[in-house]
């Protein structure tokens, strides 16, 4: 099968620069009747791809649900563009995974696998148990990563760029070198890299192949130094690969993969727009009516276990409770948006985020006063919304990649925000001078520097929020994908 596939892909498709992800850039409704509507995504990668003014260039992903499907096996290859699809401009094939294969793949290795281990996120008395199941999805996820390798190598011109895009696609660049040695290849990786000690939880071979997988490119690209450091470790300590920290360079098995660091940031026109649209401007009058003239402490998360609201709500709690002269003079506004719900590990932390949150509500509402307002509800506007509102902005994961919400605020923010920042976060690396730096851990610490924020002078908090919004800015999602896409060469 793998000699059909590689004859199969010899013949060179006509696209000079390829992306692959496993969220494309639209994705499928289906109604009553079977007809699919179409909706276009949004986030840094579509906005990073629109600065490719070539309609040859084309966008590999995964087709994620039954609608998306469908709308797969109806186009020629998968090609949505081929079937009268309005794309956005670039070419997209959506690839047709087998549901089982799929799901094993996302749910079981890369996102209850891969995840928790970038994230240190094993209670590790109980979990990991690498097993005969795991191996059947780590068997799926190979199988994954080999759909999207030929998928690139059927489409790509010779010699074209492709940029493969986080912890789904690991193995994808050195299945694709495989089939397509004249292809320059990058690899990057949107979350953090766990520390060798960390990583090793994994089986043998399995560390070993991920970061194999990951050298296969030309240029593995990460959000911070330390992300990037913290891979080049693995592979010194799991491979024995030659390591130039200096020159940003790991050698193995005869090739070179140079290093780079980009850390993505926010869109500043798209946002401040945005934000100044009408249902925005509905939303942010309700929110106003619910707050009164009270001070805000305004975090937007997924209910995902790395962005620590339960942490967050705690050290709100313990605020309230040790500084009597913040009740009925602050609302805490948490917006904590559905993730993974699939996962047992993610309902419960839902249940967890909601259930202390009627804790705080029981022990400190009024009839005039309701010091949390949550939400677990997806609601973009809302969002907005909020930032602009926001008087403190808490953003304390445990762990992550970069987080972008750290860097939106400040954005928006109609009249200046002081930022509490866990040192954890990849933003941390361009944010923590004008920044309260948190230990995401330590609740009474947290509490301490909410108060901090919410007492910071109007002036000093002006200009922090200035300083913030140009760091956070620096290196906005086109030219972010840019500066990939040239350093491949």
């Amino acid at each position: 099968m793998a000699d059909l596939a590689f004859e199969r892909t010899q013949q060179s498709g006509a696209a000079p620069v390829l992306v692959a992800s496993n969220r494309g850039p639209v994705s499928f409704s289906s109604g009553d009747d079977g007809a699919l509507t179409l909706k276009r995504g949004g986030g840094g990668l579509v906005s990073g791809l629109s600065a490719i003014d070539d309609p040859s260039a084309v966008w590999v992903c995964a087709a994620l649900g039954d609608a998306d499907r469908t709308a797969a096996r109806q186009a020629p290859d998968g090609r949505l563009d081929l079937a009268g699809h309005d794309v956005g401009g670039q070419a997209v094939r959506m690839l047709d995974i087998e549901p089982g294969t799929f799901a094993r793949a996302y749910n079981g290795i890369a996102n209850s696998t891969l995840w928790f281990v970038h994230h240190l996120l094993y209670d590790t008395p109980v979990s990991p148990v690498f097993d005969d199941r795991f191996r059947r999805e780590w068997e799926s996820y190979t199988a994954y990563n080999t759909a999207f390798a030929e998928a690139l190598a059927a489409e790509a011109a010779p010699g074209a760029a492709v940029l493969v895009q986080d912890y789904h696609l690991s193995l994808a660049p050195a299945l694709l070198r495989a089939l397509r040695p004249d292809l320059r290849i990058g690899h990057f990786s949107h979350t953090p890299w766990a520390p060798p000690e960390y990583y090793r939880l994994l089986p043998d071979d399995v560390a070993a192949e991920v970061l194999t997988g990951i050298l296969g490119a030309d240029r593995a690209g990460f959000l911070t130094e330390r992300w990037a450091l913290a891979f080049a470790d693995c592979c010194e300590k799991v491979l024995g690969a030659e390591v130039d920290r200096a020159a940003r360079t790991v050698t193995h098995a005869g090739r070179t993969t140079r290093l780079g660091v980009h850390g993505l940031g926010a869109d500043a026109d798209f946002l401040r727009e945005r934000a100044h649209r009408p249902d925005v401007d509905a939303r942010l009058a309700a929110l106003r009516e619910s707050v009164g003239d009270r001070r805000t402490i305004v975090r937007v998360d997924r209910t995902e276990l790395s962005k620590n609201i339960v942490r967050g709500l705690l050290a709100y709690r313990h605020l309230l409770r040790s500084r009597p002269e913040w009740l009925d003079r602050v609302v805490h506004i948490a917006f904590a948006y559905p993730s993974r719900h699939d996962l047992p590990e993610y309902r419960e932390y839902t249940a967890a985020v909601q259930r202390i949150a009627h804790e705080i509500d029981d022990e400190f509402a009024t009839p005039s006063w309701q010091p949390l307002i949550l939400h677990v509800n997806d609601d973009f506007p809302r969002s907005l919304a909020a930032y602009r509102l926001a008087d403190v902005a808490l953003v304390n994961p445990i762990r992550d990649g970069m987080n972008l919400v750290a860097k939106e605020i400040p954005v928006v923010s109609d009249t200046g925000c002081a930022l509490v920042l866990s040192r954890e976060a990849g933003a941390f690396a361009e944010l923590a001078d004008d920044s309260i730096t948190v230990n995401p851990y330590d609740v009474i610490a947290t509490a301490d520097a909410l108060h901090q924020a919410l007492t910071m002078p109007a002036g000093e908090r002006t200009d922090r929020t200035k300083r913030l919004a140009a760091a956070a800015t620096a290196l906005p999602p086109q030219q972010w994908f840019l500066d990939q896409l040239n350093a491949l060469g």
